[in-house]
């Protein structure tokens, strides 16, 4: 069984969010959205509306679980018996974080990372985008799943 853990605070999920789970799924037998938790990070959503929006959003999706999880993605990885990271990039500065963490990864424990370009219709779209219309009182709702409604 391909299993993938899709690791971020998602705060909140967006539809660019949404659109690399919808295709992770017809890659992957199982795709984990895991829902890092960071003491030391302000989080717009509490960690269980988060959790909430996400199960709400793929409710009729078997194959989609959600979790959340503190520490290392590669210890969550072994943990739930999954073989890849699924990440999405959305423009060439992505691509390098994510590159670097990819190597690490790859480095410490064989995981490998699996790269999803994001649609070209949500490539623009960022949690911290969407926090800051939601905090200017703008129609936020084009962004993000039906299930992110305030």
């Amino acid at each position: 069984m391909k299993k993938a853990i899709f690791p971020g605070s998602f705060d909140p999920i967006t539809n660019g969010h949404y659109d690399i789970i919808k295709r992770g799924v017809s890659l992957f037998d199982e795709v984990i959205v895991a829902i890092g938790v960071n003491a030391d990070k302000k989080y717009m959503f509490p960690l269980e509306e988060r959790k909430r929006f996400i199960e709400e959003t793929f409710r009729d999706e078997p194959k989609v679980k959600v979790i959340t999880y503190e520490g290392l993605t590669i210890d969550l990885c072994h943990k739930e018996q999954a073989q890849f990271i699924l990440r999405g990039l959305r423009n060439p500065a992505d691509f390098e974080f994510e590159k670097a963490i990819a190597h690490t990864n790859r480095r410490l424990s064989k995981i490998e990372t699996v790269f999803l370009l994001t649609a070209a219709s949500t490539s623009y779209i960022s949690s911290s985008i969407v926090r800051d219309v939601i905090r200017n009182k703008g129609d936020y709702t084009i962004l993000v799943p039906d299930a992110v409604r305030l």
